[in-house]
């Protein structure tokens, strides 16, 4: 990427410093809960049940192998390796990143501020890199003409307009088909609570966990015999590293065990409220992040389906579109087209690969090559027959000869 130092378009383009308004918009880039937690993407990724999902989302959208192919002028497809757009998806967007640390990323940004940006790196006429953008950094505006541009600020503080031909911009469900809404600023609130309830745990822990007990006794105490009692226990009992040992009782002091409040009861089935929200609120099934709670063997699978078609396949799907329509000219447009493989997702499943393949060479629509071509296998001579079941006849006779004899 040395070159395009030297090389750089937008170098020639004017450029405003940003303001003080505009930096303290771009650093903060979060907001206050009703909780009083101030959510941002910080905070909210320190919220357990949150990083896990968009962990989850984020990884299986980036392990999917995606292909860009052409269609044939009949029927079918093919993969189209020879096209500069394929080695960006598939392999290297830029230099510094790979296929699939770019569509983490990407899927990253979507879930968290509903857009991801990247600049598009154009030379003669064709894309040649993908470079990501920070999603506080880039603000789409739609002017009187009804074109879209984009209000970028870069790293050295100086500001570009940049037109819609410039940016790859895939959005997340839109309120306005301008800007994706995401869970920074939609799920605030559930953040905010999810949030403050685990704070609220942690600090019971520093102190020791939820008291057990009191320390009790009839005699009226002096401030002197007060803070000494108090401060020899806190220094011999308080904290995790201080518990289970002995305790030494003086002066007709009696521990009086204290039980589980409602308080507390409701404290633990609210934080298994809230991660359920947050697993509906992004639409990962909660087995996904180890809440197995109210999974079985016999519904985990068809959660599992679920996941793929519910919250996998609208993703792919605006990835999809978006790589049509924004890296490739209009010529390629018409008969090309970018496929994230779902199918992937089986490679755990050795039986589910084992019956699939099976049932899709007997009724002759996979060949055994195409079988070893999906497990990363070489082909065997041979293996480019379709097979045709002896029992699938027309009117008694094999299906080729019948098409032979009405010729």
């Amino acid at each position: 990427m040395k070159w395009l130092k030297s090389w750089n378009p937008l170098r020639r383009k004017s450029a405003d410093q940003m303001g003080s308004r505009e930096l303290l918009e771009m650093i903060a880039a979060g907001a206050t809960a009703v909780s009083g937690v101030s959510i941002n993407a910080t905070t909210a990724l320190r919220y357990a049940a949150f990083f896990a999902c968009l962990k989850v989302l984020s990884e299986d959208v980036g392990k999917l192998p995606v292909k860009l192919y052409k269609e044939r002028p009949t029927r079918g497809s093919d993969v189209a390796r020879s096209h500069k757009v394929h080695r960006l998806i598939s392999r290297r967007p830029n230099d510094y990143m790979t296929a699939s640390e770019f569509w983490e990323m990407c899927t990253a940004h979507m879930i968290l501020r509903g857009n991801f940006y990247a600049w598009k790196n154009v030379v003669n006429g064709e894309v040649v890199e993908l470079l990501p953008l920070s999603p506080t950094a880039v603000k789409p505006k739609l002017r009187e003409d009804w074109t879209l541009v984009y209000d970028v600020t870069f790293a050295n503080g100086k500001r570009n307009i940049l037109g819609q031909d410039e940016i790859f911009h895939v959005r997340a469900m839109s309120l306005d088909g301008i800007k994706g809404v995401g869970a920074l600023e939609y799920a605030r609130e559930c953040l905010g609570l999810g949030i403050a309830a685990e704070r609220h745990g942690a600090k019971l822990f520093v102190n020791g966990a939820n008291p057990g007990g009191a320390l009790q006794t009839d005699q009226i105490l002096t401030d002197e015999v007060f803070n000494r009692v108090r401060d020899t226990w806190n220094e011999k009992h308080q904290g995790l590293d201080n518990s289970h040992k002995v305790a030494i009782l003086e002066g007709g002091l009696k521990w009086v065990s204290v039980t589980m409040t409602n308080t507390d009861a409701q404290w633990l089935e609210n934080r298994k409220h809230t991660d359920n929200q947050i697993c509906g609120m992004v639409r990962v099934p909660p087995h996904k992040i180890a809440i197995l709670d109210r999974s079985t063997n016999n519904n985990i699978e068809h959660q599992g389906l679920e996941y793929v078609t519910d919250a996998l396949l609208p993703i792919v799907n605006r990835i999809e579109n978006r790589i049509r329509v924004s890296l490739l000219n209009e010529q390629d447009e018409e008969n090309h087209y970018a496929k994230f493989n779902v199918t992937a997702l089986l490679r755990g499943d050795m039986n589910a690969r084992r019956q699939f393949y099976k049932d899709m060479v007997f009724i002759g629509a996979f060949s055994p090559n195409d079988v070893l071509e999906l497990e990363d296998r070489n082909p065997r001579e041979g293996g480019d027959i379709y097979l045709t079941p002896s029992n699938m006849n027309i009117n008694g006779r094999p299906a080729d000869e019948d098409q032979k004899r009405d010729r």
